[in-house]
Parts: structure tokens; C-alpha cells; sequence
């Protein structure tokens, strides 16, 4: 039997090299299987909603505007995708689709401020995985152009009353632009409300791993500041030269720091502790930039900081553990109502590290803050308007408001319960679909039981 050699210098057999070929066309047709697979498991049924002809007038409700007193027994009426009037004594146009909500509750559609929802599928599965980029300088990756319109998670998530997300990068030292995305569209172009909201920035900070000594590792971290501060100057040196009138080459990664420079959006910046709260804010005095913190767990011991350069924060979830060992066990669960009393403002998101799946539980996350001591109201508007006020859409969405998007939900209780179920939603006014991967599978498995014998199903 003749030996051969390959590209690679390997020696083999000829049956060696029919073996392989054989294994290939295997792994073509499991490549083909597999990606099957995926798109019907990962792709929701869903069918996106439409834009009535009519006015729509929600009837005899409890509204919620959160920014204002609820409205017992109260009429909202919805037109072109907008709220038009909400109060007692609404007059209904002729020829409105009534619907009544008699005992029912409207509030807002919640707003996730932080997330990786439309960006993430499976996360244990690489393929699915689409919210990091190569490189530490990426502020011209635009998040909502990878946004996958059909995952699975969207459903599900606007059924726990989430109309509203943040979804943004997760790599180097400035990760990209994120955008605001409502949980309804064919395509991430009907999917995103506002982009870019955000440039998005990992601060540095101290690992233990990274090096030896404390020189060695503060220095590393003196570095990935100055590798930015250096990175803003020729920023603001690119835009100064087209506020002159000049011609700069065309450079995409200093062109998407315009819109930051300008102060049309903040810089969200990712600090935990103390030491980045701090060099942060900093850092964006120096640079005259709006600046958001999030994940914030020190923010308290930050306060007068925070609060003098009206500098707001993006709880990072409530639902993690307590950062240090001396940290009492509640310190992430009391930390939005320590900021409130500090006169920070703030806002909830549902935050897993690397994670989308749970941000259907972020009004569980509020209130949990609630059992911690944040009052009622204040947790309601911390997933409503408080991140819309912060994020730079409170003029579209947040409160139930005439002339704002008619996104909102139709619940039987306190959305803040898990036992309220949402009833009914609407993003920009189009009736959504509340079915999801949870409920067909609900269905499914409860008919396994009503055929078993001597069975009784709800």
C-alpha cells in the first residue's frame, strides 16, 4: 500500500485518506443537521404585530401612568401608534376598537437598561454568541446590526411585560455603540427604538492574575487608561479638524466618537468599584463627555461624586452575590434604596454576566428591592421611566403619557408579582403576540397529563 503525504506533512495511508473523506462528508451533513437544528429550535413563530386601522380605547382600567396618580376606572386611547388620551372622561372617536379592561391594570412597558437579548441564544453555544468583537478600540460596532429579530428569548420576555431593552457589547476597552430594542419586528431595523444609545466602556481594573506585584498590576491597569485617554485625544483632534473645515482621512473608529464628543449620547461605563467609579468620572470631566456608570456596586460610597456631577447609575442586577466576603449578605439587594437616600439616580436592569435569557425577570429583580426597602413606586419607575430618563428616550416611552409610543402592557394584578400575568401588550401601538416557547411547552406537557387516567388538570 503506497504512503502519501499531505499539506500538512502528515503521513497517511491510502485508506487512511479514503477514511477521512468519509469523515468529512459526515461532518458536512451533521454541519447541515446541526444548523437545521438550530434555526428550528432558535427561531421563534411568532408573527410580529401590526398597526391597526382603527383607534384602539382600553375601557374601564386601572391606569398606571407611574410619573402621575393612577386613574381608577379609566379610558386610554391609542391612534397611529401613540396615546392620544387617557383619563376618566375620554371621549371615544366613532368607529374605535373598544376593548375592556374591567379590573385590569395598564402600566408602561417595562425597560430592561442592560442586557444581551437579541445578541445571545444559548450561551454555552458559540454559534449563537454575537455581542463581542476582536480588539480594545471598537466604538464603531454597531450592537443592533447582529440583533437576531427570531430568537426564542424575545417572546418569552415580553411575556413577563418587557417591551423595552438595552442590548449592548461585551469585549475590550470600549466595546461599541449599543441600542434600545423593542420586543416586537420582522427585522432589527423595526426592532430598534434608538441607536446608537450609548458608547459603551470596560474601565479597567486591578486582576490578581494579571500580574506579580502591585506595581506590575496597577500599572497595567495605568495603561489600559492611558491606551483610551489616548484614543480620545486623537478623538477630539479628528473632530476638530471637521469643525474646521478640513478634510481628515476617513477613519470609522473616530467617526463613532462624534456622536459622543458632541454630547448627543453618554459614555456607559462598566465600574464596580470605588477605584473605577472614581477614575472614571474623572476621566470623563477631563474629556467633557456625559457619562453613565453600570454595574455600580460601590456607587453609595460615591454619592457626593456622582450626585455633583450629575452622574446617574445602571444597577447592574440585584440578583448576584455581595462582592467581598466582609459585605453584608443583602448588600446587592439594599443598594437601590441606599442610592435613592443618597439622592443618586438610578435605575434596575436584569443583568446575568454573558447572559439573555433571565431579563424576563427583571420585575422580579425590582422587587426584590422592594423587600429590601426601596419603596413601591420608586422600584416601578426604575424599570420604567427612570432608565428612559436616563438612556435619552423618556420623551417616547417610559410613562403612560399623551403623545408618547402607546408601548405598554394590560395585566390582572402588580406586574412587580409573580403570580400577574400579562394579559395583553402593545409596542407603538400594534397588539403584540404574548405566545412563547414556556407556554407551548406548558401546553404540551399538560395534555400528557390530562391522558393519564384519573387525572384532573387545571
Amino acid at each position: 500500500m503506497g504512503i502519501t503525504r499531505n499539506q500538512l506533512g502528515m503521513t497517511v495511508t491510502n485508506s487512511d485518506k479514503q477514511g477521512m473523506k468519509a469523515i468529512h462528508y459526515l461532518g458536512f451533513v451533521f454541519g447541515v443537521f446541526l444548523l437545521t437544528g438550530l434555526e428550528k429550535m432558535f427561531g421563534s413563530s411568532a408573527i410580529p404585530g401590526a398597526q391597526p386601522e382603527s383607534p384602539i380605547a382600553i375601557v374601564d382600567a386601572t391606569i398606571v401612568p407611574v410619573t402621575s396618580p393612577l386613574i381608577e376606572s379609566g379610558t386610554l386611547l391609542i391612534d397611529n401608534g401613540k396615546i392620544v388620551a387617557l383619563g376618566a372622561d375620554v371621549t371615544i372617536p366613532r368607529g374605535a376598537i373598544k376593548l375592556s379592561a374591567s379590573g385590569r391594570f395598564v402600566y408602561p412597558g417595562l425597560f430592561n437598561s442592560d442586557g444581551l437579548l437579541g445578541l445571545v441564544e444559548v450561551n454555552s453555544v458559540r454559534a449563537t454568541r454575537d455581542f463581542a468583537e476582536t480588539g480594545d478600540l471598537n466604538p464603531n460596532l454597531k450592537v443592533e446590526t447582529a440583533v437576531n429579530p427570531d430568537s426564542e428569548l424575545i417572546p418569552v420576555t415580553r411575556s413577563g411585560g418587557v417591551l423595552l431593552s438595552l442590548s449592548a457589547p461585551r469585549s475590550g476597552l470600549i466595546s461599541g455603540t449599543s441600542a434600545i430594542l423593542q420586543m416586537d419586528g420582522w427585522t432589527w431595523e423595526e426592532m430598534t427604538l434608538e441607536a446608537p444609545s450609548g458608547i459603551h466602556v470596560n474601565w479597567p481594573r486591578v486582576r490578581w492574575a494579571e500580574a506579580t506585584d502591585s506595581k506590575k498590576r496597577q500599572g497595567s491597569a495605568a495603561a489600559s487608561i492611558q491606551r483610551l485617554r489616548l484614543f480620545f485625544e486623537q478623538s477630539q483632534a479628528y473632530l476638530a479638524a471637521l469643525e474646521a473645515g478640513a478634510s481628515p482621512p476617513i477613519d470609522l473608529k473616530l467617526a463613532a466618537m462624534l456622536p459622543l464628543l458632541r454630547g448627543e449620547i453618554p459614555m456607559i461605563v462598566m465600574a464596580e468599584t470605588v477605584a473605577q467609579i472614581q477614575s472614571a468620572v474623572a476621566f470623563a470631566v477631563e474629556h467633557s463627555v456625559r457619562i453613565v456608570i453600570y454595574g455600580g456596586y460601590d456607587a453609595e460610597s460615591c454619592a457626593g461624586l456622582l450626585k455633583a456631577y450629575d452622574v446617574p447609575v445602571i444597577i447592574g442586577g440585584i440578583h448576584r452575590l455581595p462582592r467581598r466576603r466582609s459585605d453584608p449578605y443583602d448588600a446587592p439587594f439594599t443598594l437601590p434604596n441606599r442610592l435613592r437616600l443618597a439622592g443618586v439616580q438610578f435605575c434596575i436592569a436584569a443583568r446575568d454576566p454573558f447572559d439573555a435569557p433571565n431579563t424576563r425577570n427583571l420585575p422580579y429583580q425590582a422587587a426584590h428591592a422592594v423587600a429590601f426597602g426601596l419603596p413601591h413606586d420608586e422600584a416601578l419607575k426604575a424599570i420604567t421611566i427612570s432608565p428612559a430618563e436616563i438612556l435619552g428616550v423618556s420623551d417616547r416611552v417610559g410613562s403612560l403619557e399623551v403623545g408618547k409610543d402607546a408601548t405598554l402592557i394590560v395585566t390582572d394584578g402588580d406586574p412587580l408579582e409573580t403570580a400577574t400575568h400579562v394579559e395583553q401588550a402593545f409596542i407603538q401601538g400594534r397588539p403584540v403576540d404574548l405566545s412563547d416557547r414556556h407556554k407551548s411547552l406548558w401546553k404540551k406537557y399538560r395534555e400528557r397529563l390530562r391522558r393519564l387516567k384519573g387525572t384532573t388538570v387545571d
